[in-house]
């Protein structure tokens, strides 16, 4: 907690260790909101503590392309880019896509797929395998598509880093064209064009979008170069708009900042979504249950993950060919099979966490949490190399550092990936460990990282990393506190004041969740359900009601003070969530930390 700071509700240690504070620095701006917008004092303190003024509130809850979209040219190399793909489109060249194995990779591949069809061309779509390709691109599998005949390959969520596999698919005289979103070193590799708001003399300052993101700029550049070619005088000019239930998925499922561009994609996305235009996306939300308007959640951790399964246990290509077929018959059975395999991702998952956590828990022992290196590194033989970036997240929100894991061979050859911490730039130290020499391939953005590394260097990889991060870690710890939007009570927490701050939204990463603290509650009930969660009813001290659940809390000091029946009053925080089982509209809130009043400093 910062010097000064006052405790929200007195709470200076909880269940969880944490400091209570209020995100809102300055009450006044709260005021200010509500007053010109007629706004519940609640919804405008979420507002004002995300940095909204009174001036930009309106347009704020109202995300727009019109207002947000950048010209795709201010993109270093977006218009090079734009001409040759227009031109290849109006000659028509064969052109390929290679993309990532994962959600951003996929969405980006398959929104390329859907506007060349949109314009009446086709492109090949190459994901590939995990286990035997790795990641990005590499040259074996391009000078294949040079031999089918393929004259120019995009790149997409990869190749800024590719510099050898690049250089020979150049010296075979086979274009390639990078659209890419990862940390960039000063030397690119040899390519027709690179389009990334995070090449270090990009200044288009869209350098939080995902790849995903990038691309439908790329085809609002492409259309337009096509416009003034004259193509749409021959052919239908495409509903780019259509499209943004694909931008929305890769963009929220590769946790990219949800501000400014990122936060009208994914707003206008979802709206496209509920529509369920996209037969492959229609089927998958079939598959996983997924009834009435969907969310970020729903983004996140139903459909996400399923697109995924395919480039993590099984094939590659799955989540591409769903996402961009027309058939119904076949998106059903591609769904069905994308679920069966997220099912064997989560038990493979579950094994190599439980053996992840016993390592971690060992190399740890009884270290004090200030104690803790600045980065968790777990590593082992024989770990699916599919689920080491779940793992790594998990480890993440269980020790709150920066988290890699690291699947190696029997040849000694490690694939890694990393998860940060809010504050922490983990592709950017990553960066810096491939330019000192320590791997094989790495890079990354701020959240999220991947690496090869040889098993000789892993150590010296450790200490270099926990060295660089030192500092930014050691200030994101400091600021660990909860922040809180305000307080509600029972009666408060209701379903229309849930669908005003959903206005506020779509949440995610960079515009967090409202966070509340519901004070001087007592349970009326609590008991284990599933895995560990705890359920309870709390009541207020008018008898108002509300439906809790802390999820996997059942054997953690959280748990233990929800299902203490002596424990008295308890102030709770949490989230307040839609509650729609069986067609009803109500709330219910996700409890994330407690405190008994009486361990609260007046």
């Amino acid at each position: 907690m910062s010097a000064g700071a006052r405790p929200f509700l007195g709470v200076e240690r909880s269940a969880t260790g944490r400091a209570w504070v209020s995100r809102l620095a300055d009450d006044r701006m709260a005021l200010a909101i509500s007053q010109r917008e007629g706004l519940p004092e609640i919804v405008a303190r979420v507002l004002a503590g995300r940095g909204v003024t009174p001036e930009e509130c309106a347009a704020y809850l109202a995300p727009s392309l019109r207002t947000l979209l950048p010209d795709p040219s201010t993109l270093t190399d977006m218009d090079r880019a734009a001409r040759r793909i227009a031109d290849a489109i109006m000659s028509g060249e064969r052109v390929a896509v290679f993309g990532d194995y994962d959600v951003d990779g996929a969405t980006s591949s398959a929104l390329l797929k859907r506007y060349f069809k949109a314009v009446g061309r086709d492109i090949r779509i190459y994901i590939p395998d995990r286990l035997r390709e790795g990641y990005g691109p590499n040259a074996p599998a391009l000078l294949r598509l040079k031999e089918e005949g393929v004259g120019l390959v995009i790149t997409v969520d990869c190749g800024t880093m590719a510099h050898r596999a690049l250089g020979l698919a150049a010296d075979a005289g086979l274009e390639i064209i990078v659209v890419d979103h990862h940390q960039a070193e000063p030397a690119l590799p040899p390519a027709f064009a690179l389009v990334n708001p995070n090449r270090l003399d990009d200044t288009s300052g869209q350098g939080t979008l995902a790849a995903v993101g990038v691309v439908f700029l790329l085809l609002v550049a492409i259309n337009r170069r096509l416009r003034e070619g004259g193509w749409f005088a021959r052919h239908d000019e495409p509903d780019l708009l259509g499209f943004l239930d694909l931008v929305a998925l890769g963009t929220v499922c590769d946790v990219v900042p949800l501000v400014g561009l990122n936060r009208a994609f994914v707003a206008q996305g979802i709206r496209v979504l509920a529509r369920r235009g996209n037969v492959g996306l229609k089927a998958l939300a079939d598959v996983a249950r997924l009834d009435g308007m969907p969310g970020t959640y729903h983004l996140g951790f139903l459909l996400g993950p399923r697109v995924n399964a395919g480039g993590r246990v099984g094939r590659a290509d799955l989540g591409a060919r769903l996402l961009t077929t027309e058939s119904a018959d076949e998106a059903a059975d591609i769904a069905m099979e994308l679920d069966v395999l997220n099912k064997e991702r989560q038990a493979i998952e579950a094994q190599v966490l439980e053996e992840a956590l016993a390592q971690v828990d060992v190399a740890l022992g009884a270290s004090r949490r200030n104690a803790f290196p600045s980065i968790i590194v777990a590593s082992a033989r024989g770990w699916h190399p599919g689920v080491i970036g779940i793992v790594a997240s998990r480890i993440k929100d269980r020790y709150e550092r920066p988290s890699i894991v690291i699947a190696f061979d029997e040849k000694g050859e490690g694939k890694g990936s990393g998860r940060s911490i809010q504050g922490v730039d983990l592709g950017r130290a990553v960066t810096a460990g491939l330019e000192a020499g320590l791997l094989v391939n790495g890079g990354g953005h701020a959240m999220a990282a991947g690496l090869t590394i040889r098993e000789e260097k892993l150590d010296a990889l450790t200490g270099f990393l926990d060295a660089r991060i030192a500092e930014q870690v050691a200030a994101a710890s400091e600021s660990r506190a909860l922040r809180l939007d305000g307080a509600l009570s029972a009666r408060g927490a209701s379903r229309e004041l849930f669908d005003l701050l959903e206005q506020a939204g779509p949440y995610g990463a960079g515009n967090p969740e409202p966070r509340f603290a519901v004070p001087a509650m007592r349970i009326a009930h609590a008991d284990i359900v599933g895995q560990g969660h705890v359920r309870c009813i709390l009541t207020g001290e008018d008898g108002a009601r509300l439906k809790g659940i802390a999820f996997r809390a059942s054997e953690t000091p959280l748990g233990r003070i929800l299902t203490d029946r002596g424990a008295g009053l308890i102030h709770v925080a949490g989230r307040l969530k839609a509650d729609d089982w069986r067609g009803r509209r109500d709330v219910q809130f996700t409890i994330e930390d407690a405190v008994p009043t009486r361990d609260a400093t007046p």
